[in-house]
C-alpha cells in the first residue's frame, strides 16, 4: 500500500511530484555558480563594458602623439591670370596648377591634462572590471539562496510523502480495527480526514519544488534542452550542523574590503582626484608646435612638374602659447564642481564601508542566532518525535482517540518543517560569511 500511495499521488500531481528525478546529470551548488557567472547576460554586458573602457584607454593615450595631416589639391580656371614668374597678366587662357602639403602638431605643455585623463581613464577599465565581479558576485548569492531553496523544499516535500504513508497504514490499521468493532467508525472517518489534509500538505510542497526549481532554472539562463533534464545534487545527509561560523567580526571586515562594491568606491575617488586635475589645467597656459611642409606646381611657371614642386616648396615651423584670460568663469566653475565631486566621492567610499561592515554585523548576528534557532528547532522535533511515537502506540491499543491522534501528526510535521527551515537559513548565512571573506561558496 505504501507504493500504491505514492504512485496515486504521482497521478494526482499530473507533472509528477519526483518528475525533476530523471535529471542524467544533476549539478552542484558550484556547478551552478560557475555556469551563471561565464552565461549570464548581465555579466557578458558588463564585460563589453570591459572592452569599451580599454579602447578609451588606448585612445587617450594615443592622444599624446602629434597630429599629421596631408593634402593634395588640383585646380583649373579660364579668364585672367598671373604669370607667377613676370607677373603678367594672361588674358583668356586655361591654367592649372596643383600643390601638395603635410602639416604635423603637437601639444608640447597643457598641464598634464592629458596625462591626468589617461590615469583616469584607467582608473574607469579598474573600475569596470570590478563591476564585472560585482554583479558576478550577486549573482552566486542569487544561485546560493536559490539552490538552499530549492534543498529546503525537497526536504519538506519528502517529509510530507513520509507523513502521507504513515498516516495510509495508519487508515489501513485502524479500517481493520473497525472491521473487528474495537474502534469506532467515527475514528476512521477522523485519520481518515488526516490522511486527506496531508494529501493536501503534499500537493503545497511538491508546488514549492518545482516553483523553486523553476527559480533557479531562469537564473542559470539555461537553454531549453538543458533545462528540461535540469537537476541538483541531493545534500550531503553528513553535513556538520553544528559549524560555527569562523572569524571575528573585524577579522572578516577587513577581508570583505578586498570586495568589489569597495573597490569600485575606491576606484571612483581616484578617477574623481585625476578627473579634477586634468580639468583644473584647463586654467593653465598650454604649449604647442606646429609643423608643415608644403610646394605647388601650375602651368604658368616654366618648368616641369617634379622640378617646380623642388623649387617652390614652403617648409614652415611655429609654437604658440595659450593663455586662460578670461572665459566667463567657466573653467573656475568646473574646476569647483570637480573638486566637490571629489569630495563627495571620498564621502561614498566611507558610506559603503559603513554600509559594508553594517551588512557583516547582520549577517554575523543572523548567523549565530540562526544556529540557535536551528538548535532549539532540533530539539523539539525529537521531543515531538519521541511523543508522538508514544501517541500513536496508545492510538494503536485504543487508548487515545483520534483527534489527539491527528493533532500530535499535525505538529511533528510542523515541528520537522521547522527544523528544516532553521537548518537552510542558518547553511544560508553561513554561505553568506563566507563570501565576505573571499571564499568559494560550495556545499
Amino acid at each position: 500500500m505504501k507504493k500504491l500511495l505514492v504512485i496515486s499521488v504521482a497521478v494526482i500531481l499530473a507533472s509528477g511530484v519526483s518528475s525533476h528525478a530523471q535529471s542524467p546529470r544533476p549539478w552542484t551548488l558550484s556547478q551552478c555558480i560557475e555556469y551563471a557567472r561565464q552565461n549570464n547576460l548581465q555579466v557578458k554586458m558588463e564585460e563589453i563594458s570591459v572592452e569599451q573602457a580599454e579602447g578609451n584607454l588606448t585612445q587617450s593615450k594615443w592622444d599624446l602623439a602629434p597630429a599629421v595631416n596631408a593634402g593634395l589639391s588640383h585646380s583649373m580656371s579660364w579668364g585672367r591670370s598671373v604669370n607667377l614668374q613676370t607677373l603678367e597678366i594672361i588674358k583668356n587662357k586655361r591654367s592649372m596648377s596643383t600643390s601638395g602639403n603635410l602639416s604635423a602638431s603637437a601639444t608640447i605643455f597643457s598641464g598634464f591634462s592629458k596625462l591626468n585623463s589617461i590615469k583616469s581613464n584607467a582608473t574607469s577599465l579598474e573600475i569596470a572590471r570590478e563591476q564585472v565581479e560585482k554583479v558576478k558576485n550577486d549573482i552566486t548569492i542569487q544561485i546560493t539562496r536559490a539552490y538552499l531553496q530549492l534543498l529546503l523544499s525537497r526536504e519538506i516535500e519528502r517529509s510530507a510523502i513520509e507523513s502521507c504513508n504513515s498516516t495510509q497504514e495508519q487508515v489501513e490499521r485502524t479500517a481493520k480495527l473497525v472491521d473487528a468493532g474495537s474502534q469506532a467508525y467515527s475514528t476512521l472517518l477522523e485519520v481518515q480526514a488526516q490522511l486527506a489534509n496531508e494529501k493536501s500538505q503534499l500537493v503545497s510542497a511538491s508546488s514549492d519544488v518545482r516553483t523553486n526549481l523553476l527559480t533557479l532554472v531562469q537564473l542559470l539562463d539555461l537553454p531549453a534542452e538543458e533545462a528540461r533534464n535540469f537537476d541538483i545534487v541531493p545534500p550531503d545527509s553528513t553535513l556538520n550542523e553544528d559549524i560555527l561560523p569562523e572569524g571575528t567580526l573585524d577579522g572578516i571586515y577587513t577581508q570583505a574590503l578586498q570586495l568589489p562594491q569597495v573597490k569600485i568606491a575606491e576606484y571612483n575617488l581616484e578617477k574623481s582626484k585625476y578627473d579634477y586635475k586634468a580639468i583644473r589645467a584647463r586654467m593653465l597656459p598650454s604649449l604647442s608646435v606646429q609643423a608643415g611642409y608644403g610646394s605647388y606646381y601650375t602651368d604658368g611657371q616654366s618648368g616641369a612638374f617634379f622640378t617646380q614642386f623642388e623649387h617652390n616648396k614652403n617648409p614652415s615651423l611655429g609654437f604658440s602659447l595659450s593663455i586662460p584670460v578670461f572665459n566667463g568663469l567657466s573653467a573656475r566653475m568646473a574646476s569647483r564642481n570637480a573638486r566637490l565631486a571629489s569630495e563627495n566621492t571620498a564621502i561614498m567610499l566611507e558610506v559603503q564601508k559603513q554600509s559594508l561592515y553594517k551588512e557583516i554585523q547582520t549577517a554575523y548576528n543572523e548567523a549565530f542566532n540562526a544556529l540557535e534557532r536551528m538548535k532549539a528547532a532540533r530539539e523539539n522535533m525529537r521531543s515531538i518525535q519521541e511523543s508522538f511515537t508514544y501517541t500513536e502506540n496508545k492510538f494503536n491499543v485504543g487508548m487515545m482517540n483520534a483527534t489527539d491522534y491527528n493533532i500530535a501528526k499535525t505538529n511533528l510535521f510542523k515541528a520537522i518543517s521547522a527544523y528544516y527551515q532553521a537548518k537552510y537559513q542558518y547553511l544560508f548565512e553561513l554561505k553568506i560569511l563566507d563570501f565576505y571573506k573571499g571564499k568559494a561558496i560550495n556545499l
